[in-house]
């Protein structure tokens, strides 16, 4: 396969392999509804860094990535600031790339590649990734993602058809259209459903119509996010396409747990209710008007593939649109160009997500938070249970040392879409803290537990902490993999980590739980011979240095 070339990549190609885990932290004060947050995180920093930092936690997890990068017009105000040990890219360091700047494709596929990597790594073998972009770097972005994915993984191209209508600003040519690149992780065939609802997906199965009949629901298998209580038979919803319920309906932990009949404008027959459940199609009531939407369980005769041609128009979600909804929010004149609009992301999500509505959504490009409040969206409309993960920079400078765009935007965007449609949920606001490096360590800046736990799991394993409620700081004790169990011998206060040691006692103790298991043991120092370590499979990790260097 023939590889893309440009300069600086021998340079950046490991680069996120040298990037320091670092912790997260969060922010209470900047948290939303915490209590409703359901996974959703919003992370303030750089988004290299911050994507490093979700290893540990969500390597293999991601089902979905929707990113929004620079697109390098020359007009964005982008500037290379990742700090590489090269003097080549370090002199590109902080200066913004315009549209005359002889090495911005350089630049950008450098900016592209070590978050590509990781993201890589954050997906699901399920997992699809759909990146918005244009002209101008579009064949580069592919030609990068062939490498790095894969050839063989690119599902496809679809064009959005991005405004009502041209500016009619240029005079060589009006731009209405720009693309989606949409990649898979794994070899396998993926299903991505698109197009309006149909027999594809989910859709209303009452509608304005004359015919009125009756249907029978079983219990058990509806969900709905109406409040849990016993609901009267009566009419529920105004107009025509109003049901009535006939029966009493119990709800328990959102689900309805009786057999329950409704009438109204029904286009389903009862067999084919019927016939529908035994495939697997979910039944979904998620507001008081009591009108059941449908999931129909996937099979190759109703589903078809992703279309590769958006019409923004037909949709409402024209970059129009993204204006509109952001004035409708913010109430002000313009807080942020290029924002995409929240219904075409709905319909990328919704695509890759159909089949596991309980999945996570990364978007390391946040910007105006568009991904969050389309998940909001999806979950509040479909009844899904969607979580997102946003990653956005500050992108303050010297002219503009108070600027925040996560916390300001991204944050605030998110916050007021919660307020004004009345979506159930929050987010969790997190701010990149301490690399996780020798180097800060000796200096005594120290981790907490659990934070170190989990990376050093992460480290050991190149799997995710999948238990960590059974993390144990009193017995230094992390988890297990397989037939290893994992100990970590730490405290978050220099003095004391100065004065710990892996020895004869502690060694006994961990024999004594872990029978017949080989045990890994990080701790500052190791006061145990190499033959007592051998003959009781027992390994030493020293902290910091010999970790870092195993890191390598």
């Amino acid at each position: 396969m023939p590889t893309l070339q440009f300069k600086g990549k021998n340079i950046i190609w490991n680069h996120h392999l040298a990037v320091p885990f670092h912790t997260l932290d969060e922010v209470p004060e900047l948290h939303y509804q915490p209590e409703k947050a359901n996974g959703n995180m919003i992370i303030e920093g750089d988004n290299l860094i911050a994507l490093k930092a979700l290893l540990p936690q969500f390597t293999g997890k991601i089902k979905c990535v929707c990113i929004d990068p620079p697109y390098n017009t020359g007009e964005e105000g982008w500037a290379y600031n990742d700090k590489v040990n090269s003097p080549l890219i370090n002199d590109w360091f902080g200066k913004i790339v315009g549209k005359d700047d002889l090495t911005k494709h350089d630049k950008w596929l450098c900016m592209m590649a070590p978050r590509l990597k990781i993201i890589k790594d954050l997906m699901s073998d399920d997992g699809a990734i759909f990146i918005c972009i244009d002209e101008n770097e579009l064949p580069r972005l592919i030609s990068l993602m062939d490498e790095i994915f894969g050839e063989d993984k690119q599902v496809g191209i679809i064009t959005w058809y991005k405004k009502r209508k041209g500016s009619f600003l240029s005079k060589e040519m009006i731009s209405l259209t720009e693309y989606i690149v949409v990649y898979k992780k794994a070899d396998y065939s993926i299903p991505l459903f698109g197009g309006r609802p149909d027999e594809s997906e989910s859709q209303p199965i009452v509608k304005r119509t004359n015919s009125i009949k009756p249907l029978k629901f079983i219990g058990n298998t509806v969900r709905t996010k109406l409040p849990d209580g016993n609901y009267k038979p009566g009419k529920y919803g105004n107009g025509s396409s109003s049901v009535e319920l006939l029966t009493e309906v119990i709800i328990k932990d959102n689900i309805i747990t009786n057999d329950f009949e409704l009438n109204g404008p029904f286009v389903w027959t009862q067999q084919m209710l019927q016939d529908e459940l035994k495939k697997g199609t979910q039944v979904v009531i998620n507001t008081k008007n009591f009108q059941p939407r449908v999931f129909r369980a996937y099979d190759e005769e109703h589903h078809k593939g992703l279309p590769s041609f958006f019409d923004g128009r037909e949709y409402k979600a024209t970059t129009d649109d993204a204006y509109e909804n952001l004035q409708e929010l913010f109430g002000e004149e313009r807080i942020f160009d290029y924002s995409k609009p929240y219904r075409l992301i709905n319909y990328l999500v919704k695509s890759s997500v159909f089949l596991d509505d309980n999945s996570i959504v990364l978007d390391s490009y946040a910007g105006t938070g568009t991904t969050g409040h389309s998940v909001l969206d999806l979950n509040n409309e479909d009844a899904l249970n969607l979580s997102f993960i946003l990653i956005q920079m500050l992108e303050n400078s010297e002219s503009e040392p108070d600027k925040n765009i996560c916390k300001d935007i991204t944050r605030e965007r998110v916050k007021r879409a919660i307020d004004k449609y009345g979506y159930d949920l929050g987010f969790k606001y997190y701010r990149l803290g301490i690399p996780l490096d020798a180097e800060t360590m000796l200096e005594g800046q120290l981790p907490t537990y659990n934070q170190f736990a989990k990376y050093v799991y992460y480290l050991c394993t190149g799997e995710n902490l999948a238990a960590e409620d059974k993390i144990n700081e009193a017995e230094f004790y992390v988890g297990e993999f397989g037939k290893q169990a994992i100990y970590l011998v730490y405290k978050q206060d220099y003095e004391t980590l100065t004065r710990l040691a892996l020895n004869l006692t502690l060694a006994e103790k961990i024999k004594e739980q872990q029978p017949g298991k080989r045990r890994i043991v990080y701790a500052p120092s190791c006061f145990l011979d190499e033959e007592y370590l051998i003959d009781n499979q027992i390994e030493y990790v020293g902290i910091p240095y010999n970790l870092f260097q195993r890191n390598q």
